[in-house]
């Protein structure tokens, strides 16, 4: 499910790493010639970002929310950001964050007729257009989100359900306009220490991730206190069994991130992406680690907060991740100084013939987002509040937060003081959630990184020049031993890899009675106990396991899943062509 993780790209931000579902027409106006020129364009007074702060009602009100992703640090708009656009919108979120299996609890939403006025639910839309839950969003965007419109321009033509119903369920928020992405977040991490001892070797294949490993298990099989170190751990508690277990797989093999999925990029046929051969060699892998102790045994019994609390000791020398999981045990190790028991991201496959894809273009992707249901109580104050968010106003206070607080201007540019940048870098848990900079980013329709204002400014602080400013020394001597500057300079670049045409399939929405989503289903309980088993095998047992696990998917009916999972995906690249 790596639809969990994009961005990290995520997260996340954090992870994550980012979208939703919105479409609209009326797009052809001055402001929105083009995506190129739009964040350029000063904000006259008759601009659309000046009329609607101009309209806005600051009368208080308050709007329920659910969001299927997480957010431990939310304050109840108590934070310094949110106290901004609550003065700046008279808007309060009643916000309740998933916690669990976010797909539950969309259904249980979508069973109950009881609603929430905003509803983020990703790729479970689907349940809620069934229930009659969300409304089409075409004619608010029109009439209220002149922001909206500005910063998505033709891409909004992504934002439309199906061929069948182009309606607009939801405003695509976890893609960004305009993004040249500059973070690796993903990957394979290894602790600095281990690459360090080790001389700085290439990490490249999964031998290579190994052979560090176990060479530093062998000199130091215990931390200063005397707790045994852990190799590898993995994160396999509920969907994170997604992002640490099975989506690496398909990025050690070359695929690119199709959540449960292999595309085929000239046919767009859709393959159960663990039937593919080469995949069973990357789970054999992990197999062997088990076998020869590498693998923390507790993998697959672990909760998420115990995952976390293991990481925080700076026992665990390796992970296979996106940065945006395992963030607050990272940001632990920073205030205790750790810093060299933080993670590098390494581009790591099953050999070296294979391309890492992690940085595949997917374009504009549309799909997830911000939906508002049919019970709310004031769709368009919803929409005016989503449309403040969109300004660049908006945009800079949650990505830079107050300026004179967070951030100053100097000579014409945004700058983090250096106090603040130090916060950020050795207490960024605590700064967060007091500052509640990026609480925001999935909520609101926004530029990607390396994006510029109409000041010249970037709209975020994830460009190279300020990623090197949050590196740890620790880091900075890693990168410079691998002759990189940031992370991202270890992997293939977007310039290898052919824009997909369907953006990610991950993102696509499938309605939820529908026989493609029950299947999935039925095939992810089946994978999420086949693939454990696997792997804790005797390796002797492993083939013998895994042909079980492919005889279960055929009976389960993997293939009719397949036929209809092509079809969502053709039907993408036929509506995305046709704006």
């Amino acid at each position: 499910m790596s639809r969990l993780k994009s961005k990290a790209a995520i997260f996340l931000t954090l992870t994550l790493l980012t979208s939703l579902i919105a479409g609209c027409s009326g797009n052809n106006n001055a402001n929105t010639s083009s995506p190129e020129a739009s964040p350029k364009a000063e904000a006259s007074a008759s601009s659309p970002e000046a009329s609607a702060s101009a309209e806005q009602d600051l009368t208080p009100i308050t709007f329920t929310m659910f969001a299927e992703d997480g957010n431990p640090n939310w304050s109840n708009m108590q934070d310094e950001v949110s106290k901004e656009i609550t003065r700046k919108t008279g808007v309060t979120l009643d916000a309740e964050f998933a916690v669990g299996d976010p797909a539950q609890k969309v259904a249980l939403i979508a069973a109950s007729g009881e609603f929430p006025d905003i509803i983020s639910a990703k790729g479970d839309i689907g349940k809620l257009v069934d229930a009659g839950a969300v409304i089409d969003l075409t004619d608010l965007i029109e009439q209220h989100a002149p922001n909206i419109k500005r910063v998505l321009g033709d891409n909004l033509a992504r934002a439309k359900y199906t061929n069948e119903d182009q309606s607009i369920y939801a405003i695509p928020t976890w893609a960004a306009v305009d993004e040249k992405r500059f973070v690796a977040g993903g990957g394979f991490e290894l602790q600095h220490r281990v690459v360090k001892e080790a001389g700085y070797p290439e990490i490249r294949t999964v031998q290579d991730y190994e052979n560090v490993i176990k060479a530093y298990l062998e000199k130091h099989p215990t931390d200063e206190n005397g707790n045994k170190n852990i190799g590898v751990s993995l994160n396999a508690d509920d969907w994170h069994m997604y992002i640490s277990v099975t989506n690496p797989a398909v990025a050690t093999t070359g695929g690119s991130d199709d959540g449960e999925y292999f595309i085929n990029q000239e046919t767009h046929e859709a393959t159960y992406h663990f039937r593919r051969p080469e995949e069973k060699e990357y789970f054999r892998w992990l197999n062997h680690m088990n076998d020869i102790g590498l693998l923390d045994k507790e993998s697959f019994v672990q909760k998420y907060d115990q995952y976390k609390a293991k990481v925080a000791t700076g026992r665990v020398l390796g992970l296979i991740d996106q940065d945006w999981d395992y963030n607050d045990s990272q940001q632990a190790l920073k205030t205790a100084g750790k810093f060299d028991q933080t993670y590098g991201h390494y581009p790591v496959t099953m050999s070296k013939d294979i391309k890492e894809a992690s940085f595949w273009p997917t374009g504009f992707m549309g799909g997830y987002g911000i939906a508002i249901s049919s019970t709310a109580k004031d769709p368009v104050r919803i929409i005016k509040f989503l449309d403040f968010l969109a300004s660049d106003e908006g945009q800079i206070l949650n990505n830079w937060g107050i300026e004179g607080k967070h951030y100053v201007m100097e000579n014409g540019k945004r700058v983090v003081p250096k106090e603040v940048q130090d916060r950020i870098n050795n207490d960024n848990t605590a700064f967060t959630k007091e500052t509640g900079i990026g609480f925001y980013w999935n909520m609101m329709v926004h530029y990607g990184d390396g994006a510029k204002d109409s000041t010249g400014n970037y709209y975020t602080k994830n460009y190279p020049e300020q990623l090197v400013v949050g590196y740890s020394d620790a880091e900075k001597e890693t990168l410079a031993a691998y002759d990189a500057t940031t992370w991202k300079d270890l992997f293939p670049k977007e310039d290898e890899f052919k824009e997909k045409a369907y953006g990610a399939a991950w993102n696509i929405s499938i309605p939820g009675e529908d026989e493609v989503s029950i299947l999935g289903t039925k095939m992810r309980d089946i994978t999420w106990k086949r693939i454990p088993e696997a792997i804790l095998a005797k390796p002797a047992d492993f083939d013998k396991i895994w042909d079980a696990y492919m005889q279960d998917l055929e009976k389960a009916g993997v293939e009719k899943m397949e036929k209809g999972y092509t079809k969502y995906v053709q039907d993408r690249v036929a509506l995305w062509s046709s704006k």
